[in-house]
This record gives structure tokens, C-alpha cells and sequence, in this order.
């Protein structure tokens, strides 16, 4: 059941999904400017809200990082909460991986096991030997 806004007329829970989305999609390109590697040229200005930097600093980023170029003069209110919730999951340093890592990763696996056989034959002896098909009699009990 959707809720609805009771003089707007509007759906509020698609407005408020929206609004999570961007603001999950978002808060990454600012911790990665304010936390992110080499990028100790960056700040944060908590009364505005606001990442701040020279521009030349900018300038250098936002070409490599062309996302990060809306948060140039936008504030970005929910950081500080954000990063509560998020940056525990966050992986940083030289074992983070990015979603394509993972993807080639999981690749490289399924290729390197395509070529193992399904049965091995180890020295003569059949893979699948149930204790039924055993001749026990002739073992020795201790």
C-alpha cells in the first residue's frame, strides 16, 4: 500500500526510494574524493556542507572523475549520517576490488574449472566404488 502526501496528491514511497537511490549512488563519489588515495587536497566544510578544494585541485579530479564534478558548488547534507552507515562496508586500500574485479574473478574460476575432469582415475581405481561392490572379506579385522 502506498502511502499518499495529503495535500500533494503525490505517492510518497516512489519519491522516497528515489531519493535513497541517489543519495547511495552519490555518497560514494564524495567519500571517495574526502577518503579516497592521494586525495589529501580535499575537505570537508561542515557548516556548508560542502567538499572543498583549490581549483586547481578540482580541475585535475573532475577530469579523471567526471561524476565528482556536480559536488564542485552542491552541498551534500547527509554525509556525515551516510558515512555512519556506509563506510564500515566500504572497502579501501590495496584489497579493495571494484565490481568488475569481482566479475573477472569469478571468470578466471569458472574457466579454470571447466578443465577439470568431472571423474579422476587415480591408478587404476574407478572414482565411483560404493562399500557394496567391495570385497571386504578378505580384509583383516584389528
Amino acid at each position: 500500500m502506498l502511502c499518499r502526501l495529503s495535500h500533494a496528491m503525490l505517492k510518497a514511497k516512489p519519491n522516497f526510494e528515489l531519493r535513497i537511490r541517489r543519495l547511495k549512488r552519490d555518497w560514494p563519489i564524495v567519500y571517495d574524493m574526502l577518503s579516497g588515495k592521494d586525495n589529501s587536497s580535499f575537505s570537508w566544510d561542515e557548516y556548508r556542507q560542502l567538499v572543498v578544494a583549490k581549483d586547481v585541485v578540482w580541475n585535475s579530479y573532475i577530469s579523471s572523475h567526471k561524476k565528482a564534478g556536480q559536488f564542485r558548488h552542491r552541498s551534500f547534507p547527509y554525509y556525515d549520517q551516510l558515512t555512519t552507515i556506509y563506510a564500515k562496508d566500504r572497502a579501501i586500500g590495496k584489497n579493495a576490488h571494484t565490481t568488475a574485479d569481482i566479475v573477472e574473478e569469478i571468470y578466471a574460476k569458472d574457466v579454470a574449472t571447466e578443465n577439470i575432469p568431472k571423474e579422476r582415475n587415480y591408478h587404476g581405481c574407478e572414482a565411483d566404488v560404493s562399500l557394496d561392490e567391495m570385497d571386504v572379506s578378505t580384509t583383516q579385522s584389528q
